[in-house]
């Protein structure tokens, strides 16, 4: 399946105890369905002090499930779907919600 959803791409949680919180995705795993977004999903882990680190309760982002997460339309801000189209002879995505082309 293409990705709908690329690392960079501003998106908005529907679900979950960050519902309604944006953030720009890290990292994402098409395999297990999952993403990583920046400020979402927070978490302590506790880490141990070494050399080259400080340790203590250090805040990561977990991963939330791509079902969870949609991307940010470009005109009004809200959440949208995306759909792919061809535009000359490239394949670009949009923002089925205001028609919009979305960067990348």
């Amino acid at each position: 399946m293409a990705a709908k959803l690329k690392k960079g791409d501003q998106v908005i949680v529907l679900a979950g105890k960050d519902k309604g919180k944006k953030g720009e995705i890290a990292s994402i795993d098409p395999k297990s369905g999952k993403a990583i977004v920046n400020g979402v999903n927070m978490a302590i882990r506790h880490t141990k002090q070494s050399q080259t680190t400080q340790g203590g309760r250090i805040p990561q982002a977990m991963p939330i499930d791509l079902s969870n997460i949609a991307m940010v339309d470009p005109k009004d801000g809200g959440p949208t779907r995306v759909g792919f189209r061809v535009e000359g002879d490239k394949k670009v995505r949009y923002a089925k919600k205001s028609g919009e082309v979305i960067n990348g």
